[in-house]
């Protein structure tokens, strides 16, 4: 039997140590220069969505990305954000080489710098 994979998220707010609620976040599958929005989602009050971002069958290996709106968050939690904002949106651009896995792809935010990494 082969298990099936999935492609998770989850946001964290440096600067203000805890969860980054309510941050939209954009999946798109790319592919022979296409890109093809997959869904779009809104953390929960756990940084997190509520369901993988894709999984199963509908999992594949290839380029995907995921596409953070950072500004629109850090602008409505106070921070001292510059008008055009440092950091507004934030493409992560990344590999699947195997479909049958759980990639977790988090990132760490404040208004002038992130992190990511795969996580577990």
């Amino acid at each position: 039997m082969t298990k099936a994979g999935r492609l998770t998220t989850h946001v964290l707010d440096t600067s203000l140590g805890k969860p980054a609620e309510g941050l939209t976040i954009e999946l798109f599958w790319l592919e022979n220069g296409d890109r093809q929005r997959i869904t779009t989602v809104k953390t929960n009050a756990d940084g997190r969505v509520d369901a993988p971002l894709v999984e199963g069958v509908g999992f594949m290996a290839g380029v995907y990305e995921l596409v953070f709106h950072a500004g629109d968050y850090l602008r409505r939690t106070g921070s001292d954000v510059p008008e055009p904002a440092f950091l507004d949106l934030i493409p992560l651009r990344f590999g699947v080489a195997d479909p049958s896995s759980h990639y977790h792809v988090p990132l760490l935010l404040s208004a002038y710098g992130y992190s990511t990494y795969r996580g577990s």
